[in-house]
């Protein structure tokens, strides 16, 4: 198994990897989107793959300012493997890189599976902090 950055290439793999190995998808998720992801920014996309299968996804995405966390995935069949951490730890590195001192995610409150993934990693959820958002 190895990390990699993620190729338009991949994108229909990752999209049916979403659709097997992350929570919230509800959300639509399209070739369009990931691949503009992917050339905005070439890096932000990390990949764990073993073989030619996707078994773990992170986007670790840098806005100049400040240092975010999403589509957190690894294969139901392949957890509990250090693939997470392996993931967790590139995107650390590579924020670490840009001079950044703190890394956020969003976790769905009832994602309770995710909640023991990111606590593992020494992240914490802020009570006092709530997401806002529009639909554009």
């Amino acid at each position: 198994m190895n990390l990699r950055a993620a190729t338009e290439a991949d994108v229909p793999a990752v999209l049916a990897f979403w659709k097997l190995a992350a929570e919230d998808t509800n959300r639509v998720d399209d070739t369009a989107a990931v691949i503009a992801l992917i050339r905005r920014d070439p890096e932000a996309l990390v990949l764990a793959v073993d073989g030619d299968e996707i078994v773990g996804s992170l986007i670790a995405g840098f806005d100049g300012w400040r240092c975010h966390l999403y589509r957190f995935a690894v294969h139901p069949d392949r957890r509990r493997q250090g693939i997470g951490r392996l993931l967790l730890g590139a995107a650390e590195a590579r924020f670490r890189s840009f001079g950044a001192r703190r890394a956020d995610a969003m976790v769905l409150d009832d994602n309770t599976l995710a909640h023991h993934a990111w606590s593992g990693g020494g992240y914490r959820a802020q009570p006092e902090w709530r997401r806002w958002v529009k639909g554009l």
